[in-house]
């Protein structure tokens, strides 16, 4: 019988085994948005067991294991980590239809050449067997990197971080390329309980004294001339409620005035408030040829029991349903009326929000610089990282836009082995392309259409980021 990950999993059409194997297969990856610790790749850590490795942070994971009616102590408490371990091969083998099923697998044949799937029978074999080859110095957190092919990655930092891993990566040269990207959310929040601490922590590490809006654009100003000499190239904001509604500077800092005297905006003022810095910071992003990325509608720490014992991060998010569909299209014009609009990426996490961010995205792509895919309708995102929400977003962008400028993927994760996700869209891509070539609705010209595959696998996003 046929072992489950193949040479051509999920490649069934003749062009796509052949776009994949001889286009995509063996490209180095670029992994633009991720939440990996920089700390971590500049000590080389190692990890003790796979459970550490494979669970440690992981919040996808979790979700399924808590569905599974897994105790939390074998989810993110202090249980024994071979029964953490043993809880996950049971839960996994029963995780059909989730991408779960899918990354587990190719992530132990790709990093550790086990092929025997995941289940509480092979699961005494599996832990030995990982824990065997971590203990080996080349399964360090950059030795697990190599192994994938990973030349660049970008981490996700705040603007207020010294950034001194990074110099010091840089510095010490690992044969790939580790960068920052500036994520000014917490500056952005300023609805949130912890916004005026925030500041007053900026002010105080930095020596500033911040008592108006203009003083925290210069702050953010400061920090974002700094990041960009330190290789940042990208930008992002997580948009998760109302953010926008026009304001004047004037609205715009009696607002935050009001919110470092202690009192809450409403919804409307924390929406003029939001619009007002974005845009701001959207012009900042323009002059210095960098990268703005929205990530749209999330819902986040909806469980107040867990969220109180557990933290952010901790697997308690959904995707929102709010309609923006305005708000999008003011604050894409509010830079672009001066050709002062970066290059940006949209991400929707609702798929009801996919044809519509596609769509927006074609108002845009005029500019003067003459970029190729200035606004992108971004990879699919979160709770869409999934093999159908993958042919969706491919579906959507081919039928909406172009494909052929599309940036592909990345892992957004937390997990020094979710690089296989790459390899998984990879193949989904070269198959979706591959049937509709064999179904004769594209020619089968494949020059052109490895040279399409390559870009949309690697190079885009190269030459996108300035790379």
């Amino acid at each position: 019988m046929k072992q489950f990950i193949h040479e051509d999993f999920l490649l069934n059409s003749e062009t796509g085994r052949q776009l994949y194997h001889e286009a995509a297969e063996n490209l180095p990856i670029l992994d633009f948005h991720n939440h990996l610790n920089p700390k971590e790749i500049l000590e080389d850590k190692h990890f003790s067991t796979i459970t550490e490795a494979w669970l440690g942070g992981d919040h996808y994971k979790w979700r399924a294991m808590r569905a599974h009616g897994i105790p939390e102590e074998l989810v993110t408490g202090s249980g024994d980590p071979h029964d953490k371990f043993n809880a996950w091969a049971e839960t996994v083998q029963n995780a059909f239809g989730n991408p779960l099923y899918h990354w587990t697998h190719l992530e132990l044949a790709r990093y550790f050449h086990i092929y025997d799937t995941l289940s509480p029978s092979t699961s005494d074999k599996i832990w030995t067997e990982c824990n065997r080859q971590l203990a080996d110095p080349d399964f360090s957190a950059r030795g697990l990197l190599k192994k994938q092919n990973v030349r660049i990655l970008c981490t996700t930092d705040d603007p207020m971080d010294d950034l001194a891993a990074h110099r010091s990566l840089k510095e010490l040269g690992i044969g790939f390329g580790v960068y920052p990207t500036f994520r000014p959310e917490k500056a952005m929040a300023i609805d949130k309980p912890d916004f005026t601490d925030y500041i007053n922590n900026a002010a105080d590490k930095y020596g500033k004294s911040i008592t108006a809006l203009s003083d925290l654009l210069d702050l953010l100003k400061e920090r974002l001339d700094y990041f960009c000499s330190c290789g940042c190239r990208i930008t992002d904001h997580s948009l998760e409620s109302d953010f926008y509604r026009p304001a004047t500077y004037e609205e715009a800092d009696a607002i935050f005035k009001k919110r470092m005297k202690g009192t809450m905006p409403s919804n409307e003022e924390g929406a003029q408030y939001r619009a007002y810095i974005l845009t701001e910071l959207g012009k900042e992003y323009c002059r210095r040829d960098l990268v703005m990325q929205l990530h749209i509608g999330a819902i986040r720490n909806n469980s107040t029991r867990l969220f109180e014992k557990l933290g952010p991060d901790t697997g308690l998010d959904s995707l929102n349903d709010f309609c923006f569909a305005p708000q999008i299209a003011s604050l894409l014009d509010a830079m672009d009326r001066t050709d002062e609009l970066p290059k940006t990426v949209l991400y929707y996490l609702n798929p009801k929000d996919a044809d519509m961010l596609a769509a927006m995205a074609g108002n845009f792509q005029s500019n003067s610089k003459g970029y190729r895919g200035k606004v992108q309708l971004g990879s699919a995102w979160w709770f869409c990282d999934h093999k159908y929400g993958m042919e969706q977003q491919l579906e959507t962008l081919a039928h909406t836009g172009l494909l052929s400028t599309f940036i592909g993927m990345l892992t957004d994760s937390r997990s020094f082995l979710s690089f296989p996700r790459h390899e998984y869209f990879r193949r989904i891509l070269c198959e979706y392309v591959g049937r509709k070539v064999d179904n004769g609705e594209y020619p089968k010209d494949m020059d052109y259409l490895k040279q399409m595959i390559s870009g949309i696998c690697y190079y885009n996003a190269e030459k996108f980021l300035n790379f």
